[in-house]
């Protein structure tokens, strides 16, 4: 098989080599009890912290390496899914939410949250999706009233990722009802304010370690002090935030293909039916080839998007095409994988069943397929 195309370099390397390492001491040992529970321990979080596996980005004065290099994330999400580790909601912290408040925080701000980010004592979540809102952020009904030095905060959000464990979570609510999107802006509301609950930790389809809640919001009373960014401006910052989560999720689909793609290579070579491997037979040995080629295009198109977004030059539609078509290459992947294997393809034991249950809502979060084509349509002016 040819050698998979690469944009690293020998640093990369060796931040895989602890990368990896922290996966098998720190996490490997506990997942099972932890997608036992719905939920991973907070240590493994301080773990990650102390390893230096969290907020590369973030600037040497308030506690991270200063690295702003996206090909060290793309190596932790190629090492944590390699590991199964679906739980450890590592990628919505470093990659989408701590990026808003390096962005768009004042110095007191960054200050008083990014050291506990950074070393894993705080964990961050992001409130979008509500109960009648998901994809459509300009239907957002959550309200924060202007009421002088803070703002009253009302509404629900559901499917938030790292819901039950955050300590910081940004909030995106209505500022102003009748200034449409720029009438949104970013509130950060913080463990133990008087009003924001937490509701049940959600059963799902997959990814049953890392903890996704309801949360709530009544009469909470948010410091001024904690508006990210200028008031209205938020529905401005989704939007220049969401490339980079788009291509961070690309990026675990495409680690995903090839953790596939090595399952079933092994599997095809040991495993015998009628006498031989069942790789000799030619329709497993099309359906490989077929794999391991698009496994090749995903993998050359995502380094390119990692390379483009380190230069700054990545725009929204190359992003939402990313997305949608490693994560729908990502379901056709599994879905093949589990076939190949027959019947242990179902049982839970074998990886290929995680691999399956834990991919499907890769299409649905980050914006879902039918959104990313629809801003790509739109950008080619149709």
């Amino acid at each position: 098989m040819p050698e998979r195309p690469s944009v690293l370099e020998q640093e990369h390397e060796d931040f895989r080599k602890t990368a990896r390492a922290f996966f098998e001491r720190s996490v490997t040992p506990f997942h099972a009890q932890w997608e036992a529970d719905g939920v991973v321990s907070r240590d493994v979080w301080l773990a990650a912290g102390e390893a230096g596996l969290l907020c590369f980005d973030v600037e040497e004065e308030f506690g991270g390496p200063g690295i702003k290099d996206f090909r060290y994330n793309m190596v932790l999400a190629e090492e944590a899914t390699r590991a199964g580790a679906s739980g450890p909601g590592f990628a919505v912290h470093t990659d989408i939410i701590v990026p808003y408040i390096s962005s768009l925080g004042t110095p007191e701000q960054k200050q008083r949250w990014l050291p506990g980010l950074v070393s894993g004592e705080l964990i961050s979540a992001i409130a979008m999706t509500e109960p009648g809102a998901g994809s459509d952020l300009q239907g957002i009904r959550t309200t924060a009233v202007d009421a002088g030095d803070h703002y009253v905060l009302n509404g629900s959000k559901t499917f938030i990722s790292n819901g039950i464990l955050s300590d910081l979570v940004v909030v995106v609510a209505r500022t102003d009802p009748d200034a449409g999107h720029q009438g949104i802006s970013l509130l950060v509301v913080e463990r133990g304010m008087e009003g924001f609950e937490r509701g049940r930790n959600l059963d799902k389809m997959g990814m049953h370690a890392q903890d996704t809640a309801e949360l709530s919001f009544t009469d909470v009373r948010v410091p001024k002090t904690n508006l990210l960014g200028a008031e209205g401006s938020g529905f401005i910052s989704l939007m220049e935030n969401l490339p980079q989560e788009r291509i961070s999720i690309a990026c675990i689909a495409v680690a995903a293909i090839e953790h596939v793609l090595d399952i079933c290579l092994d599997y095809a070579k040991t495993r015998e039916a009628f006498g031989k491997p069942i790789g000799k037979f030619q329709h497993n040995r099309f359906l490989l080839a077929e794999m391991a080629t698009e496994a090749h295009i995903a993998r050359v198109f995502v380094n390119d998007c990692v390379l483009r977004l380190n230069a700054g030059t990545v725009d929204t539609s190359l992003a939402s095409m990313a997305k949608w078509w490693t994560t729908e290459l990502q379901l056709k992947a599994v879905n093949a994988g589990v076939q190949l294997h027959g019947g242990y393809g179902y049982m839970n034991e074998y990886p290929i069943a995680k691999a399956y249950t834990d991919s499907r809502i890769q299409t649905i979060y980050g914006g879902t397929t039918e959104i990313q084509k629809e801003i790509i349509g739109r950008m080619l002016g149709v």
